[in-house]
């Protein structure tokens, strides 16, 4: 049941737990979803006969309709608000959850997969739309911080437990299940949420596309975006399905090795967003921008990737506890964008960052297997070559968009100066 409120004044605590939960449950099935295809790729390539690029296609197809619908999704929630816009997706990603447990071939199974991606690419964006219209500014970096970490908690489970649940099903009874879930998050979103209405009148839909216009015309949103993008869609293409291949081909780990690795990766990256939210807000309080705590973290994401691409010798669950741990700083970069915009924009501000990250994704996660498709399969398994290369390629445009950010380091001072 919904109930309209307004004004200035905090909201109660049981309002603010009827705001935060059903938005962080629908986002840790997101999370799950996107993760999920690292631990069921072993059992989906045999039987669909997928090469390397057809299983970063299939997965992949997931960040692609996520990504396309980004943009109309910042107008739906800034028009319609997150409750509507997010309780009704979610029913689409219900049914896409469906499509895939039930495909016969490779074409239903990357059908099913975006229309997943389709569903739940508002579970994110309206929760931190809903942080916007329900709390204090000064609280949104670690709002979001609580949001990021609920929702890592579905990258836990599609991590070892959905290993173990494999041993006594299979993976279409898996996505069944998800698929009833999915329906339940959308169920309690539209029943519990409140409806909160902007104090300013509704935009016209000519309005709101200036808006959007503005947000992509604006340096800003490019210097930080830019940067984020290339940071947070390489991340989640190598944590959501890359991951995993590379623990059992590099590291040389079997199933259950690789899923534990995956579960402490996962963890580690938990931890990372209450830590980087946390610690933004409380060096803000000492003068210390978000903005600078954002690139200190995206400058030691860079060099965990290093060692990867180099193949240092360390111990793998080190390796992937620094990739977790460090590559969920690029999620200041909203709180960053958020203070260069008026609140009004908030929607659009985020979706349109979320287009770029979810697009990126796309594009590694498919080419990353294109490239390592380059080198010959041994033993079943892919060329270390091929993702020394791959991983090194997508470093590299990461070190670029990074330095161009840095470069203008004037302006991004300026940015966030209310931080």
């Amino acid at each position: 049941m919904s109930t309209a409120r307004s004004g200035p004044e905090a909201p109660a605590r049981r309002v603010a737990a009827a705001v935060f939960l059903p938005f962080a449950a629908a986002y840790t099935l997101s999370y799950l979803y996107r993760s999920v295809n690292a631990v069921i790729a072993p059992d989906l390539v045999p039987e669909f006969a997928l090469t390397p690029s057809q299983l970063g296609l299939l997965t992949s197809a997931y960040f692609l309709s996520f990504a396309a619908f980004q943009l109309p999704l910042g107008l739906l929630l800034d028009r319609y608000g997150p409750r509507r816009t997010d309780g009704v997706l979610l029913m689409v990603a219900a049914a896409g959850a469906a499509v895939f447990a039930t495909a016969p071939n490779a074409a239903t199974l990357i059908a099913g997969r975006a229309l997943i991606g389709l569903g739940v690419s508002g579970c994110l964006m309206s929760g931190m739309k809903a942080h916007v219209l329900w709390f204090p500014r000064a609280r949104l970096p670690a709002m979001n911080a609580w949001l990021f970490f609920v929702g890592g908690v579905g990258m836990v489970l599609a991590t070892l437990p959905v290993e173990l649940l494999l041993k006594v099903t299979d993976w279409r009874a898996l996505f069944f299940a998800l698929a009833l879930l999915t329906v339940a998050a959308g169920s309690a979103v539209l029943r519990i949420v409140p409806e909160r209405r902007e104090t300013t009148h509704p935009e016209s839909l000519r309005a709101q596309f200036r808006g959007l216009r503005s947000v992509f015309a604006a340096r800003r949103f490019w210097q930080i975006g830019l940067a984020a993008t290339a940071s947070q869609g390489t991340n989640m293409a190598v944590q959501g399905l890359w991951s995993g291949p590379w623990l059992r081909d590099v590291a040389g780990l079997g199933r259950e090795a690789a899923a534990t690795h995956l579960l402490i990766m996962a963890a580690a990256t938990m931890t990372g967003f209450l830590l980087w939210g946390n610690l933004a807000a409380w060096l803000a309080r000492l003068g210390i921008s978000v903005a600078r705590v954002f690139a200190a973290g995206l400058g030691l994401f860079l060099l965990v990737q290093s060692v990867l691409v180099m193949n240092l010798p360390l111990a793998p669950a080190l390796i992937w506890v620094g990739y977790g741990l460090f590559g969920t700083v690029g999620s200041l970069s909203y709180a960053v964008l958020s203070y260069a915009f008026p609140r009004h924009l908030a929607g659009r501000v985020s979706t349109a960052l979320n287009a770029l990250v979810f697009g990126w994704a796309f594009v590694v996660q498919w080419a990353i297997g294109g490239i390592i498709q380059l080198w010959p399969v041994l033993d079943g398994g892919y060329h270390v070559g091929g993702y020394r290369a791959a991983f090194g390629v997508f470093l590299a445009l990461q070190v670029l968009a990074f330095g161009w950010m840095l470069l203008d380091g004037q302006r991004l001072r300026g940015s966030t100066a209310a931080a």
